[in-house]
């Protein structure tokens, strides 16, 4: 009996995919999210335990496709997870939502699949849902994320100073954008 093809996936960058979250990749984001490493740079303060991820996973269902799409980041060469990225807070009345990512396998980062994942899922969102603005938020220090929404084409809108408790410290959190001409200029350029 002939082997039916390799599904295509919906959602693709040139080396990631984006694919739904299923109740089976709870342990994985536990592993990740209590790395302190993967946390510098994420909202998150307190240890994640497998109940409360147990929690998340259903109130993310009950949002999925209205007000948040969440999905898991694998790799095209092995189907490996190695991250999530997501659109919060989608306001479709008004054409915007908020950008989220965390590469969770520190041995793949620096190997520009966080950008490749914020690349399809702004091709998703202003394709797609139609958005007319994503936006995010990151903290002081972050380079490698700041270089890769540059790379994506998102432009530095605003400095919250000092509105972040990290650390020790308060760190400046930084708001930047993409809109939908800007994404297809992007697009457009290369």
């Amino acid at each position: 009996m002939a082997s039916l093809p390799e599904p295509r996936p919906i959602i693709r960058g040139e080396h990631v995919y984006l694919r739904a979250t299923e109740r089976s990749d709870l342990a994985t984001f536990v592993r990740w999210f209590n790395d302190a490493d993967v946390l510098r740079n994420l909202a998150m303060r307190a240890p994640m335990s497998l109940a409360a991820e147990e929690g998340w996973f259903d109130r993310m269902l009950a949002a999925q496709g209205t007000t948040d799409y969440h999905f898991v980041i694998c790799l095209l060469a092995d189907h490996r997870p190695v991250g999530t990225v997501g659109l919060h807070r989608v306001d479709l009345a008004n054409g915007s939502a908020e950008f989220g990512i965390a590469i969770g396998e520190k041995d793949e980062w620096g190997k520009g699949y966080g950008t490749d994942a914020l690349r399809a899922i702004c091709d998703f969102g202003f394709g797609e849902l139609r958005l007319e603005r994503i936006a995010l938020e990151y903290y002081a220090g972050n380079e490698r994320g700041r270089r890769a929404y540059e790379k994506a084409g998102f432009v530095h809108e605003a400095t919250l100073r000092r509105a972040r408790f990290a650390g020790g410290d308060h760190l400046d959190v930084h708001v930047m954008s993409l809109l939908r001409d800007e994404w297809a200029a992007h697009r457009e350029a290369g």
